[in-house]
């Protein structure tokens, strides 16, 4: 595959340049391992030519392992500092660019960039950029996430709403279709009181809307469902073919910052009070249950991602650690099996692809994580 060449001819570089970043590891063997490749985003990072320098980044001294020092680490275990350099191939600009990216989707061979409100298009191939679109009105905040369904395209932003936009077969630019909740639903549901809930004291609102932020999408194909989650705590199931709103959970005791579905329809939901929780829809229940809550990180979880076919579970959370969890033969939900270490800020997203997870943090470095033999 693409990624896989790329991953080997990046290895390749190491050969005859000078490395940016030194890993070494000394935990203890685990029963899977993941090789680290790491790319900063400081452009001034020299090598390390000492062993005093490669030893200031092992993990022995790593900052996760203060946090959770119980769960062991899953890195390959190797008597060398594995050296890896990384080559920027190119360097794309929003035209915000005085604003930070909030969000990266690649869709086909299309590149979607969130720039806090601005959302870029750019063709994959050429890098040239191909349309913005809701770079008009910066009263809605910016853009948390991106994601696509039925041939439409959602977006997650700060003013509680999800936008759908769909692309003009003439012009090819994006134009707004809708917002969720739709108008539609909106006067559907006002009129009966019971469709009214508490949101904070004195205040009240339609359940199916957002009180807060919107943090976070994830689509399941297979059942046409849409899972929104928000820093109002909650998790909410949409229909992708009418855009209805058909449930609404209380999910967390705090803030909801992640959410990510796998294709069997269960969904994980990441949150500030630490914990991961896990739903899905029994054929004898018409809405999600509470399956399970995984609580193994010490701070906010931040980031979640599935491998492909969902057995397998990434969590990124303030506590520097990615924890892997694993789905048990005898039993439905995940066990953590142990943790990626090595960046020394907060984990802020995690993205699955193929066979390997990229992690990005607040130290401003992506990781690039391989399962190994």
């Amino acid at each position: 595959m693409r990624v896989r060449s790329w991953l080997a001819s990046r290895r390749a570089t190491n050969s005859t340049q000078d490395s940016n970043f030194s890993f070494s590891n000394n935990q203890s063997q685990p029963p899977k391992q993941y090789h680290a490749s790491d790319a900063s985003s400081s452009s001034d990072s020299t090598p390390s030519t000492t062993s005093t320098e490669t030893s200031s980044v092992s993990l022995q001294s790593n900052l996760s392992l203060q946090t959770l020092p119980s769960i062991p680490s899953l890195q390959k275990i190797t008597p060398e500092t594995l050296n890896v350099s990384s080559l920027c191939l190119d360097s794309l600009k929003p035209q915000q660019n005085h604003l930070p990216v909030t969000c990266l989707v690649v869709q086909d061979n299309l590149l979607y960039a969130a720039s806090s409100h601005e959302i870029n298009v750019y063709d994959r191939a050429s890098l040239s950029l191909i349309d913005s679109f809701n770079d008009k009105d910066s009263s809605v905040g910016s853009v948390k996430s991106v994601t696509f369904c039925d041939g439409k395209i959602f977006s997650a932003h700060q003013d509680c709403k999800i936008r759908v936009w769909k692309v003009s077969s003439t012009t090819k630019h994006h134009k707004l279709v809708t917002t969720l909740p739709t108008p539609n639903d909106l006067l559907r549901r006002s009129v009966l009181p019971k469709n009214y809930v508490n949101v904070r004291r004195h205040k009240k609102m339609l359940w199916i809307k957002h009180a807060d932020a919107v943090t976070g999408l994830a689509v399941n194909d297979n059942n046409g469902l849409i899972y929104s989650v928000s820093w109002d705590k909650s998790l909410k199931v949409w229909r992708a073919s009418d855009l209805q709103c058909l449930e609404s959970i209380k999910a967390h005791e705090d803030a909801v910052n992640a959410v990510a579905v796998s294709v069997d329809g269960t969904v994980y939901t990441g949150s500030a009070d630490c914990r991961i929780r896990v739903w899905g829809k029994p054929l004898s229940e018409k809405r999600h249950v509470l399956v399970a809550t995984l609580e193994k990180h010490k701070s906010a979880v931040n980031a979640l991602a599935l491998n492909d076919d969902g057995s397998v579970l990434f969590s990124g959370a303030c506590d520097r650690s990615i924890l892997v969890w694993e789905r048990e033969d005898s039993a439905n939900h995940m066990v953590v099996t142990g943790a990626l270490r090595g960046h020394n800020k907060a984990i802020l997203t995690l993205i699955n692809v193929s066979d390997l997870l990229l992690s990005g943090s607040a130290d401003q470095t992506v990781r690039i994580w391989k399962e190994g033999a």
